[in-house]
């Protein structure tokens, strides 16, 4: 007979016990695979804390009232028209800051208010009448690119959501392009001339005689400071602040009437289209 091997010995090994040897080192080995990726994604959320809590309030303030306003539209309009009609405004909004800080000035995130649409504050305020003009023509340029794709999508789709919200996107920009103050056609227009705001408040003054809006007549009470600033002599500073060359004139003037034109043609080749379907 051969002697036992003791490599392979025909006894078992002993059974791993926690504490001892192999057992100890295999049940270690199983901790850390189950916790590696816990330590790891908290690694990281720790690195990036500061930054994470940085923009923490823009998230909750743009975040929060954006999904606000979605839930109190979603109330009268359900929530898809709700979320289209918001994130068209948010393309809005996003027209102006892309505008200014294309010019070199920071502006804050959008804060979206319930039935009067959505603004953004200028941390520092536009060296020239050309520069607010520019910062006001980015909303309405870039809103009605949004309300175009939605324009384009409802032939492909037949979706009738798309025609709504095109329409009301159409809408939407070419009132904001009535030259009165705050609005943005009322900033636009001081590249021109800010005697263009008298047209705009007998606009809405019409409007109000035909059509009583509060948001309207609060438009037009917040207006009346700057547009009282006609009527008196201008100091050495606004008279600088005005000077815009002929050629820039020519720039925004054409392009403040062809995006006019363009939304009222916009609407107007859309809204029988609506009409029929609703009388179908």
């Amino acid at each position: 007979m051969f002697p036992p091997d003791p490599y392979h010995s025909q006894n078992p090994p002993p059974p791993p016990y926690p504490g001892t040897g192999r057992g100890e080192q295999g049940w270690l080995d199983q901790l850390k695979k189950l916790f590696a990726p816990i330590a790891v994604a908290l690694t990281a959320a720790f690195k990036f804390l500061p930054a994470i809590l940085k923009f923490f309030p823009v998230l909750l303030k743009t975040g929060g009232s954006m999904f606000l306003m979605i839930w109190i539209y979603a109330r009268f309009y359900g929530w898809w028209f709700a979320f289209g009609f918001v994130l068209l405004i948010f393309i809005h909004e996003c027209g102006h800051i892309l505008a200014a800080k294309q010019v070199g000035l920071k502006v804050s995130a959008p804060v979206f208010i319930p039935f009067m649409g959505a603004l953004i504050l200028l941390k520092e305020a536009p060296h020239n009448a050309w520069v607010e003009s520019k910062i006001a023509m980015g909303g309405p340029l870039l809103g009605s690119i949004g309300a175009a794709l939605c324009y384009l999508l409802y032939p492909l789709t037949g979706n009738m959501l798309f025609a709504a919200l095109a329409f009301t996107g159409f809408f939407l920009n070419l009132f904001n392009l009535i030259p009165l103050a705050p609005l943005d056609g009322g900033r636009i227009v001081t590249a021109l001339s800010p005697w263009f705001w008298l047209a705009g408040i007998i606009l809405l003054g019409i409007w109000m005689v035909l059509h009583f809006n509060i948001l309207i007549l609060f438009i037009i009470l917040i207006s009346l400071p700057r547009l009282f600033t006609l009527f008196r002599q201008r100091t050495p500073d606004e008279v600088n602040y005005y000077q815009v060359t002929p050629a820039r004139r020519w720039i925004m003037g054409t392009l403040y009437i062809g995006l006019a034109c363009f939304l009222a043609w916009a609407m107007a080749a859309i809204h029988p289209q609506m009409v029929a379907h609703h009388a179908g």
